[in-house]
């Protein structure tokens, strides 16, 4: 979804662009509660990076740890309220339902990135989706959002960048 290439190895990694409406910002000029907020709820990570943008004329921070050689992408309010958590997670930890219908749908891809997106309202967070970036045997990079039941959200091919 929204990647920030922070470090040299996760832009490598991630070969994931960084999307029009979402610049990325100096980790000087990100407002103390949105850092402080994320480092709260993330003690061990390393703040790698920060962007910023304006979804339904609001403002939102997206701030990327490091942690455990896993990324994680935390959306917050200018306020530091934490709205979303997107973690890298290993593709063995899907679950069957979500895997088995991958594998119906992209037979003989293989994941790229594989994240549980959760929802945060009220400070409590809720698994929403997962998000498989993966490359199909045809070799197109497609992203899909599946729930848990393995019903499919949303599915985009992306233009990798050269």
């Amino acid at each position: 979804m929204r990647y920030l290439a922070a470090a040299t190895v996760v832009a490598f990694v991630l070969a994931a662009p960084v999307r029009a409406d979402e610049e990325k910002v100096p980790l000087e000029k990100v407002p103390k509660a949105v850092l402080e907020a994320a480092k709260k709820r993330f003690p061990k990570a390393e703040v790698v990076g920060a962007s910023k943008e304006t979804e339904k004329d609001k403002t939102v921070y997206e701030v990327e740890l490091k942690e455990a050689g896993k990324t994680i992408d935390v959306t917050l309010t200018p306020e530091g309220i934490i709205t979303t958590i997107e973690k890298q997670i290993d593709a063995k930890e899907l679950p069957k339902a979500v895997t088995d219908a991958l594998e119906k749908k992209y037979a003989k891809a293989t994941f790229k990135v594989v994240e549980s997106v959760y929802s945060v309202k009220d400070g409590k967070e809720a698994l929403d989706y997962y998000e498989v970036l993966l490359v199909t045997a045809e070799k197109k990079e497609i992203e899909v959002e599946i729930l848990a039941d393995g019903k499919i959200k949303h599915e985009e091919e992306k233009k990798s960048e050269k």
